[in-house]
C-alpha cells in the first residue's frame, strides 16, 4: 500500500454508505482497511446495477481499498477472531446502534479496555448524551431532521431532499478526518480513544454554519438563513441558448460586469456599490444580472466573463463529465479490469500529496474474498479456519485472487 496512512490498520464494521465512504476514504491514502461483514454482506452489495449477485454499483463506489472479512458475530469463535484483529487493530469504526454493538460485547469501554491505543469511532444517528440516542436514522430522516429539507422548502414552495446522499456523505468525511486527527492525537500522547461521530449534530452544524446568520447573535440581528444562498433568482442564468453559472462576487468583479452588460450606472448605485450593500439587496441584483444575460449565447458568455475574470461555467450533465476537458486531463476516471466484473470506471483520489501519493491498489472485493487471508495473518490453523467456515461463523474461498487494478 501507499499513502500517508500507510501502516494504519482499520477494522470496518459499517454498512451502506457513510460508514464505507469514510473507510474508503482512508483505504485511499494507504490504510489497510478490513470490511467486516455479516454473511449477507453489505446492503449496497445489492444496490444498482450488477454485473455479479453481489457486486452492484452502488457498493462499487464506495469499497475500493478493502479486503472483505465474513464474521457471524453471534458465533463465538468469529467473536474471538474479532478479539485477535483488535489487539493489533489502530482503528475500529461501526456503524452499529450503541445497544446492539454492546450487546455483542464490542462497546468502546471493553475494546479500549482490550487495546488502550485503538482509535473507536461509533457512527451514530445521534449522540449519546440526548433523548434521541440509539434511535436509528439514515440519510433522508437526517436531512429532514437537520434542516435541509427546510431549507429547500423555503426555495421550491416544499420540503424536499437534495439529489445527492449529503447526510450520509458529509458526515464520512467529517468521520474520516476525526480519526485522522485522533491518530495524530495518539502519536504524541500514546493513548488511543473513543470518538463519537453523531449524524444529527454533524449535519446541524454544517448547516448552521452559514444559515444561523442573523441568529448568531443574541438578541438576533436578523432571521436566520443566509440571504444569498436563498435568493430565488441564485440559479443557473439564462442565455439565449442555454445556461451560464457566474458568480460576480467582489466590488471589481461587478464594476467590470456593469461596464460589460452596459449598466455603468449600478456601479455607484447606493443598494450594490459594495459587499454589505449588495447582501442586503441581493434577489434584486440577481434579478437584474440575470436579465442582463438573457440576449446573448452561452458560449459568448463564457468568453466574456472568462476575459472579465469572473468566476463562470456551463452546466454540465452527469454524462457530459466524462468528456471534460479538465478531467481527461489530470486523468480523473479511471478504468481498470476487475477479476470478476470485468472493465470498470471509478473516479481518482481526488486530493494530490507530492510525497506520500495515495493510491487505488485494491479492487473492490467479492464477499468474504480475503476471509482465508486475513484469519491466516492472525495466526489460525488451517484446522481452526475450517471449522470457523464449516459452522457459519466465516465465508471464503480456499483460494484468494488479488484484485490489483
Amino acid at each position: 500500500m501507499s499513502g500517508p496512512l500507510d501502516g494504519i490498520r482499520v477494522l470496518d464494521l459499517t454498512s451502506v454508505v457513510l460508514g464505507p465512504l469514510a473507510t474508503q476514504t482512508m483505504g485511499d491514502l494507504g490504510a489497510d482497511v478490513i470490511k467486516i461483514e455479516a454473511p449477507a454482506g453489505d446492503t449496497t452489495r445489492y444496490t444498482g446495477p450488477a454485473r455479479s449477485d453481489d457486486m452492484a454499483a452502488l457498493f462499487m463506489g464506495l469499497n475500493r481499498n478493502k479486503r472483505s472479512l465474513v464474521l457471524d458475530l453471534k458465533i463465538p469463535s468469529a467473536r474471538d477472531a474479532l478479539w485477535r484483529l483488535i489487539d493489533g487493530a489502530d482503528v475500529f469504526i461501526h456503524s452499529i446502534r450503541p445497544q446492539k454493538i454492546a450487546r455483542l460485547g464490542f462497546g468502546h469501554e471493553d475494546v479500549l479496555a482490550r487495546n488502550s491505543r485503538i482509535i473507536y469511532a461509533g457512527v451514530h444517528g445521534y449522540g449519546s448524551a440526548g433523548p434521541y440516542a440509539g434511535a436509528p436514522a439514515y440519510d433522508d430522516v437526517i436531512q429532514g431532521q437537520s434542516g435541509s429539507a427546510d431549507l429547500m422548502a423555503r426555495l421550491t414552495g416544499e420540503p424536499r431532499y437534495l439529489p445527492t446522499i449529503m447526510a450520509d456523505k458529509t458526515c464520512a468525511l467529517v468521520a474520516a478526518y476525526s480519526i485522522m486527527a485522533a491518530l495524530y492525537e495518539r502519536e504524541k500522547s500514546g493513548r488511543g480513544q473513543f470518538i463519537e461521530i453523531p449524524m444529527f449534530e454533524t449535519m446541524t452544524a454544517f448547516n448552521m454554519a452559514e444559515h444561523l446568520f442573523g441568529h448568531s447573535f443574541e438578541p438576533p440581528e436578523g432571521p436566520m438563513g443566509y440571504s444569498r444562498v436563498l435568493a430565488p433568482w441564485r440559479r443557473p442564468y439564462a442565455t439565449r441558448d442555454g445556461h451560464v453559472c457566474m458568480l460576480a462576487y467582489t466590488d471589481e468583479q461587478w464594476r467590470r460586469f456593469w461596464g460589460e452588460v452596459g449598466r455603468k450606472e449600478l456601479i455607484t448605485d447606493p443598494h450594490f456599490d459594495n459587499l454589505s450593500n449588495r447582501s442586503d439587496n441581493i434577489e434584486e441584483l440577481y434579478r437584474i444580472a440575470g436579465e442582463c444575460l438573457t440576449e446573448r449565447t452561452t458560449a459568448d458568455w463564457l468568453e466574456r466573463l472568462r476575459r472579465l475574470d469572473i468566476p463562470s461555467a456551463p452546466i454540465t450533465s452527469l454524462e457530459e463529465l466524462a468528456d471534460d476537458e479538465h478531467l481527461r486531463a489530470v486523468g480523473f476516471f479511471k478504468q481498470a479490469d476487475h477479476p470478476t466484473e470485468g472493465k470498470i470506471v471509478m473516479p481518482d483520489i481526488p486530493v494530490r500529496f507530492d510525497r506520500t501519493a495515495g493510491a487505488i491498489d485494491r479492487l473492490q472485493p467479492k464477499l468474504g474474498q480475503h476471509s482465508i487471508e486475513v484469519l491466516r495473518e492472525l495466526g489460525l490453523s488451517e484446522n481452526e479456519i475450517g471449522r470457523m467456515l464449516a459452522d457459519g461463523a466465516s465465508e471464503g474461498q480456499t483460494t484468494q485472487e488479488e484484485t490489483d487494478p
